[in-house]
């Protein structure tokens, strides 16, 4: 019996593997920091693994045709009973069922680190894609300026979590309430150390 035999049949404590874990996650994020940094100085084409440029695909797909979604949801035989988005809430709990026939592991009411003194939860967490799914409705009152006030400030916090690589926004304004959606999307999408933001408001004008 040689002696790397009994290292087989160790056990490892519950804290050990916690530190195991920590130390994986680390060295993980070490390789996504250089990877992008040979990315921006043109060694590498891209970052992104297959499986996470498929998520942006089925996302952006997805968040395009929430609408249309909706609307078919409301054309029920017989004028039966069905799921009405009226709020904030109700377009999670059907996005939520979305997400599920596309991702395996979708957590919700994910905690962000703290950022300028303050922490926030975002809506979804795809956890194997390292991607967080934020939700918002419009309603009357809001602005633009409002509405973008609070993706900057969610985006913030998004940024600093070590299991996000990139943020999707949907925004879901079925009663065009926002003066200007092309400009909120175009000013907040965007890629910066890293990190992307994709920022939809639907339903397209």
């Amino acid at each position: 019996m040689t002696r790397y035999s009994n290292l087989s049949k160790k056990t490892f404590s519950t804290e050990e593997l916690n530190k195991i874990k920590v130390i994986i996650s680390g060295v993980e994020k070490f390789k996504n920091d250089v990877d992008i940094i040979l990315t921006e100085y043109g060694f590498l084409k891209s970052v992104e693994p297959e499986p996470v440029k498929a998520a942006f695909s089925i996302l952006e797909n997805l968040f395009l045709r929430f609408h249309r979604i909706v609307s078919q949801l409301h054309k029920r035989h017989d004028n039966r009973s069905t799921i009405q988005i009226a709020d904030e809430y109700d377009v999670q709990d059907l996005l939520h069922a979305l997400l599920l026939q596309h991702f395996i592991d979708v957590r919700e009411e994910e905690y962000t680190p703290s950022y300028a003194g303050g922490s926030t939860r975002t809506d979804f967490l795809l956890k194997y894609e390292k991607i967080f799914v934020e939700v918002k409705k419009t309603r009357k009152g809001m602005t633009d300026r409002t509405l973008g006030d609070e993706l900057i400030l969610d985006k913030a916090h998004y940024q600093v979590h070590p299991d996000c690589r990139a943020l999707f926004c949907l925004v879901y304004d079925p009663d065009a309430i926002l003066k200007n959606p092309e400009g909120l999307e175009s000013d907040l999408s965007n890629i910066k150390n890293g990190f992307e933001t994709k920022v939809y408001v639907v339903p397209r004008r």
